[in-house]
């Protein structure tokens, strides 16, 4: 008695590795084949991969230049530490400004002189009152000075806090508060006959 059994006819097969391979082979050379007959489909794909790297660069390039215009500019400051600087020094060394009102207050004074005056008007008329005119146009050189560099140092105080000013900016404006400051000293001694004596004529 012969007890084999024969597989039934309409049983599934199981797949073998080779027929796997069959199948993943057929699947790559369908794929090569679609992309060969439609060459179009694969263009518009490396289209759009390439138009989304240039947005990419596109928006690194905004955020750089978003970053960098929020970055304070520190021209107004520097320009205005120079000018103070500039002041004081023209308040210490004196200018064409203080020269020609020197020069108008001599004028004026030797004017309202009479023939009978004495020596010391004479000196006052002809020295001490251009002296003191000199003095004040330097004086108001150097309170000038001495405003706008306090200005600029005291500036970042009252903006935002990660503001800080270039280290020469704020020398400048350090060298212009101490010759301002000095310009000042100088004027007032000067203006009240503290530093010169004022001549007098012998009796």
């Amino acid at each position: 008695m012969d007890t084999t059994k024969t597989p039934a006819p309409n049983a599934a097969e199981v797949d073998t590795p080779v027929d796997l391979d069959k199948s993943e082979a057929t699947q790559d050379a369908a794929a090569e084949a679609k992309a060969d007959a439609d060459p179009a489909a694969a263009t518009d794909a490396d289209a759009v991969l390439a138009d989304a790297d240039a947005d990419a660069d596109l928006d690194d390039d905004f955020a750089e230049d978003r970053a960098e215009a929020e970055q304070p500019s520190h021209v107004g400051s520097a320009a205005f530490a120079i000018v103070s600087a500039g002041l004081s020094v023209v308040a210490l060394s004196g200018s064409w400004v203080a020269g020609i009102v020197s020069e108008r207050a001599s004028i004026a004074a030797r004017l309202e002189l009479s023939q009978a005056a004495d020596a010391n008007a004479q000196i006052a008329a002809q020295f001490v009152d251009p002296w003191h005119t000199t003095a004040m146009v330097n004086g108001v050189f150097s309170a000038l000075a001495l405003i706008i560099a306090t200005f600029v140092l005291a500036l970042p105080a009252f903006s935002t806090p990660e503001r800080t000013l270039p280290t020469w900016v704020r020398s400048v404006s350090w060298a212009g508060i101490g010759l301002g400051a000095l310009g000042v000293l100088l004027f007032v001694l000067m203006y009240f006959d503290l530093l010169l004596a004022i001549p007098k004529a012998a009796a």
